[in-house]
């Protein structure tokens, strides 16, 4: 596991970079000619609730760089079971952490995923790389197709394996956007398809958190089969609001996260 929080999320940045090319013009399109104002809010990893590769083994990573565990949310339809993380520096990102409840889904579903994670060497899961370290294993198109027709979340997963799912732009840093309808503006103007599901802003600032994002890039995922282009990674842009007490929220509304997972969908 890494011991410097930096270190780690410079590696778990140039992997998704690697299959969002997109990020890099947002980043350009939002900040100021150095950049310096484009703070990333959070971060979102996805992975089974498989004991070998559960939440809490993926927790481990950032227990041990200074991360503190602070909420959980749940997921009924989409049945998935998320927390929460902060760091003891509040400067750096909050991570996200969601799983797949693989035991409510068809025996098909199921048997794939089990087949998948035991293909993944114990020792790589707390290896210093492995919350970037991609897939584990192979598939076929058709056993990402079976997936995608019971769970987006789980043929998503067994496409793209482990790295960031998503960073996020905190609006509150930026210094040219007061308010996320204008981020949103330019993002279009400049040709940028937004997740639309729930509407393009999902919160409101009596939840203390409005929240929108991009629809996933395109990339090239290897199948054992062939080379076929998939919904990757995608950028969220957050806004947070003051708390009664003067503090800035800095947790997550489970009704809008639920629609944000949409932006990985096949379409």
């Amino acid at each position: 596991m890494h011991n410097n929080v930096d270190t780690l999320f410079d590696h778990l940045w140039n992997s998704y970079l690697e299959v969002t090319p997109s990020a890099v013009k947002i980043h350009k399109l939002l900040g100021d000619t150095q950049q310096s104002d484009v703070i990333n809010d959070h971060i979102a990893l996805r992975t089974f609730n498989i004991e070998k590769v559960g939440l809490e083994k993926l927790a481990q990573h950032f227990l041990a760089v200074g991360y503190t565990e602070c909420g959980e949310y749940h997921f009924e339809a989409k049945k998935l079971y998320a927390k929460h993380f902060e760091h003891s520096d509040p400067t750096k990102p909050k991570v996200f952490i969601s799983e797949l409840l693989v035991e409510k889904f068809s025996p098909e579903l199921q048997k794939t995923i089990h087949e998948l994670v035991e293909q993944i060497d114990d020792a790589a899961v707390t290896a210093e790389n492995f919350l970037y370290s991609g897939t584990h294993w192979q598939i076929d198109s058709d056993t990402y197709q079976q997936l995608l027709a019971e769970s987006e979340y789980a043929a998503w997963t067994a496409a793209w394996g482990y790295r960031a799912n998503h960073f996020t732009v905190s609006i509150n840093h930026l210094a040219n956007f007061d308010t996320i309808e204008a981020v949103n503006t330019t993002l279009k103007e400049a040709g940028f398809e937004l997740n639309s599901s729930g509407g393009e802003i999902k919160g409101s600032p009596e939840v203390l958190l409005e929240q929108s994002s991009t629809l996933a890039d395109k990339a090239e995922v290897t199948f054992s089969d062939g080379v076929k282009a998939i919904p990757s990674c995608f950028y969220e842009f957050a806004l947070r609001y003051l708390k009664p007490d003067g503090e800035i929220y800095t947790g997550f509304v489970a009704a809008s996260a639920d629609k944000i997972f949409e932006s990985t969908n096949a379409r």
